[in-house]
């Protein structure tokens, strides 16, 4: 059975063919057999954090964060600045194999690593392409580590969107209003489309208005949380068709509060904020989250947020069928081995999604046509290779962030609220 489009579901029962990295009209190509599976388009995670990656159980000496802005400047902002070119190369790699056998095809990545700026974005990118990821990458701008280290971003942000890759794309990164000036905002602007955190707890309360008050809110920006919103700052964001990430388990580790989710209507993608890749618990979490609240909230709803997800990665490729099955559209594909217990239909399949679907059904892979995950392997690497790798770098990565102290910075008072 193959899942030809997410919203609104469409089912076709049958084989697929690709041909030259895209979907084939039937007999055409390269038949693959999809008899007793279930096929569907491979995920897109529309906001991640590579570099957190090696984190996990990481040690943590001082003292607990009260605050969201203590959990930036005791954890976030000290791993970002441990990190050197090796460690940055193993979170992708890391971050990408995890990605492919939970049958997430492409990424949306913002990075940071203020000590090793020049060049970062390329070596995400070839780490990513070895595995045979789609990635959409930027690097995170901002003020809180000084001047140079600000134009150094806004530097390797312009010079990797002149570069052409085949599985990745630009955008702009920003970290987030609180912690850049307007004229830092203004000339990541000038680059071209931002990436940007917005408003995901009130230390950045204000930031869609600021960002329209700059002309920096368009078609092209993508927000990632939009938590603190207002009703006004939310018409704002519609208005200008911004597209939001919603990153629903990141909110709830983090405390930050709930987004109104309800009230982005169709802008809403998904996102993981660096809590993995897998957008089969993503979007569960996401829906339950929302249905907790609203129990008139339908099951289809996280499949046309992850629709969402996959157009704003098309738009960045120039691919509008990105996220789809169709003839003519990218050849990204997950393979699940799923003994359905019930009929698998167009209106059964969001029940079947919500209540059963899950990474652990991902069979194979295929991103451009090429197979990157079969029988639950990496097929272009060595898997247990890489993970070995990765160990060792997260050793290292941790002792070198036994000698980075609490980030200084604090926002002051913001003038744009006055």
């Amino acid at each position: 059975m193959i899942v030809a489009s997410l919203d609104p579901v469409r089912l076709v029962d049958g084989d697929l063919w690709v041909e030259g990295g895209r979907i084939a009209s039937p007999g055409r190509g390269t038949r693959i057999d999809c008899d007793g599976a279930l096929v569907l388009p491979g995920n897109v995670c529309a906001h991640t954090h590579l570099y957190s990656a090696l984190a996990r159980g990481m040690p943590y000496a001082l003292d607990p964060p009260d605050d969201f802005l203590q959990i930036l400047q005791r954890v976030w902002w000290r791993l970002d600045r441990a990190l050197d070119e090796d460690g940055v190369r193993a979170s992708a790699l890391a971050g990408g194999m995890e990605a492919l056998l939970s049958g997430t095809t492409t990424l949306v990545d913002h990075h940071a690593s203020p000590n090793a700026i020049d060049g970062s974005l390329d070596v995400i990118a070839d780490a990513l392409e070895s595995l045979g990821v789609r990635s959409v990458l930027c690097y995170e701008v901002t003020d809180r580590d000084g001047p140079e280290r600000a134009v150094a971003g806004i530097a390797e942000n312009r010079r990797f969107l002149g570069t052409r890759r085949r599985l990745a794309r630009g955008m702009v990164g920003a970290h987030a209003c609180f912690t850049m000036s307007d004229e830092t905002l203004l000339a990541c602007g000038e680059v071209g489309p931002l990436h940007v955190h917005a408003a995901e707890e009130a230390v950045d309360a204000g930031a869609v208005a600021r960002l329209e008050r700059l002309g920096l809110l368009d078609e092209r920006t993508l927000l990632a949380h939009g938590v603190h919103l207002g009703e006004q700052e939310v018409a704002t964001v519609r208005a200008a068709r911004a597209t939001v990430a919603h990153n629903a388990r990141s909110n709830m580790n983090n405390s930050v509060g709930r987004a109104p989710v309800e009230a982005f209507g169709g802008l809403l993608a998904l996102g993981t904020d660096g809590i993995g890749s897998d957008m089969f618990e993503e979007s569960h979490t996401a829906f339950f989250r929302l249905r907790e609240d609203d129990v008139h909230a339908g099951y289809d709803w996280p499949l046309a947020r992850l629709a969402e997800s996959a157009r704003l990665a098309g738009r960045s490729f120039g691919e509008p069928g990105l996220g789809t099955l169709a003839p003519g559209a990218p050849a990204d594909l997950v393979v699940l081995d799923y003994p359905a217990p019930a009929p698998v239909t167009d209106t059964s399949f969001a029940g079947h999604w919500i209540f059963a679907l899950a990474s652990r059904h991902v069979r194979d892979v295929m991103v451009a046509g090429e197979w990157v995950v079969r029988d639950r392997r990496l097929a272009l690497v060595d898997q247990d290779e890489l993970a070995a790798r990765a160990r060792e770098q997260a050793q290292r990565l941790w002792k070198r962030l036994d000698d980075v102290p609490p980030h200084p910075y604090t926002p002051k008072e913001p003038a744009w609220t006055a």
